[in-house]
């Protein structure tokens, strides 16, 4: 078969050749020798909701502890509300709900929509976003603007219509999406779509672009969101001395101008050793807690106390009706309760990230050690394409392959999210061919981390099930390039 010339016969191509791929990607798998009682139950991430890490001894241990204990709720918020204070100050408080994306919620509803009461019609507000990765989440609470985006995310979820993304959109919102400037967006996948590429964002001349938008937006302006990442396959790669991403403080300095919270998704974030809400200037960022915490199913919402008063309020948090400091009962998102179990694993998780983080960062460090070796076996004729982070703040390690693509030449293929949702992403639907649960793998940007039965019950890593599913995501793309047709 003649080498495709463009893009689309590429993953043409592809598509015809996907049994063929899925079986010898099994075949791999066999050398391998992955154990029977491990295929299915191990892979490249214990940070993916539907799949989260076993909890460490440590967690379950206290959360055993306590299920056998009669403790008020409020108790375990003021905790966790005490150890946020001595971490960032008090002038920051903090709110537990069940997970991330129900933080988000009460965050978009409290503070970005027009207010229900009083007289006359409801005005629309907007929030600006970064085009960037994973605006399904952060930047899916209003209606997009520009109107040429109004399908962005028609193709993602399993559910369509009014129950899925559409039905997220907050009363009266609009999301302004601004490209960044260095980013490229170009169309990839089997499920052809525009991806961002984002690994040469221009932190400064994206927010001269935001801030220009902002000008032209000001009199409708809620907000800003972003992601709270920080790898250059996130567009976060340029930093400040002390490790903070520039795109990010920029950002929070324009919503301080504009008098304006900055609510920043930090879902796959690491509390005290990751990104500082602090060191940024946003009010508001939001975890993910079981993660890549080691938290039971939980979110956090860290922000500062005069944003976090509406939000504790909303989440029946805030005094009994008004005014005093805590309380637990009814109010208007109090579905976003994160229980008993979820709040003592979270104060257990934050307690070992503040007295003892190397629990985290040492299988991190470990992870990134073998990643680097497996990879230096990758076939040759791409080995010089794949760029490696390591990241504290995502307890991953971040392999981004965008260069393969540079000087006009067919490189790895990039699949999209579009391609995620709709099980045509090879590099993620080829791992489960292999017995391996796979990991976030699109936009040409892998992220890898330890916990998904790479770890022993202390959270370390177990190596050599660690290089067997690193091994396998080798192998694996080393038979997708070839069925790609970029060596010919």
């Amino acid at each position: 078969m003649a080498k495709p010339r463009f893009k689309f016969e590429m993953y043409k191509r592809l598509q015809q050749r996907t049994p063929q791929i899925y079986a010898e990607a099994k075949k791999a798998a066999e050398s391998l020798n992955i154990p029977a009682e491990l295929k299915g139950a191990f892979g490249l991430t214990g940070a993916i909701s539907g799949c989260p890490s076993p909890l460490r001894d440590d967690i379950e241990h206290f959360m055993a502890q306590e299920s056998k204990k009669v403790v008020p709720l409020a108790v375990y918020v003021d905790q966790i509300r005490e150890i946020i204070k001595e971490m960032y100050g008090d002038d920051y408080d903090a709110a537990p709900v069940n997970t991330c994306e129900g933080g988000l919620w009460v965050t978009f509803d409290t503070l970005m929509t027009p207010p229900n009461q009083g007289r006359g019609d409801n005005y629309r507000t907007r929030y600006i976003a970064p085009l960037e990765r994973h605006i399904h989440h952060q930047a899916s609470y209003g209606r997009p603007f520009p109107p040429k985006y109004k399908d962005i995310l028609a193709d993602r979820g399993c559910t369509a219509g009014e129950l899925g993304f559409y039905g997220k959109r907050q009363n009266n919102l609009d999301t302004v999406l601004v490209p960044l400037e260095g980013a490229e967006y170009p169309t990839h996948g089997i499920n052809y779509h525009p991806v961002p590429l984002l690994k040469n964002v221009n932190a400064k001349e994206s927010l001269e672009k935001i801030k220009e938008v902002a000008e032209r937006h000001q009199t409708l302006l809620a907000g800003f969101a972003s992601l709270g990442y920080d790898t250059a396959g996130y567009g976060y790669g340029q930093k400040d001395e002390n490790g903070t991403p520039l795109l990010q403080k920029g950002l929070a300095e324009l919503a301080k101008k504009y008098n304006v919270p900055y609510v920043i998704d930090n879902a796959w974030g690491i509390p005290f050793i990751g990104n500082s809400i602090k060191k940024i200037g946003a009010d508001v960022m939001i975890y993910s807690m079981d993660k890549a915490t080691g938290s039971a199913t939980s979110g956090l919402i860290i922000g500062k106390e005069d944003v976090l008063v509406p939000i504790r309020r909303a989440l029946g948090y805030h005094g009994n009706r008004y005014g005093t400091t805590a309380s637990y009962g009814k109010a208007a998102l109090v579905t976003m309760d994160p229980g008993k179990e979820g709040l003592s694993g979270q104060l257990a998780a934050l307690r070992v990230l503040r007295d003892n983080p190397q629990v985290i960062t040492k299988p991190i460090d470990d992870l990134y050690e073998i990643i680097i070796d497996e990879f230096s076996r990758i076939d040759e004729r791409i080995r010089r394409d794949f760029v490696f982070a390591k990241s504290y703040n995502c307890g991953t390690v971040e392999i981004n392959y965008e260069n393969s693509w540079e000087e006009g030449k067919l490189g790895i293929p990039i699949f999209t999210i579009e391609d995620m949702y709709s099980g045509s992403n090879l590099f993620q639907d080829g791992m489960s061919q292999m017995g391996i649960i796979p990991t976030i793998a699109y936009d040409a940007n892998i992220f890898i981390s330890p916990g998904l039965g790479t770890t022993d019950n202390k959270g370390q890593i177990i190596e050599d099930r660690t290089r067997m599913v690193i091994r396998g995501l080798v192998k694996l793309i080393e038979i997708v390039c070839e069925h790609a047709g970029i060596y010919e």
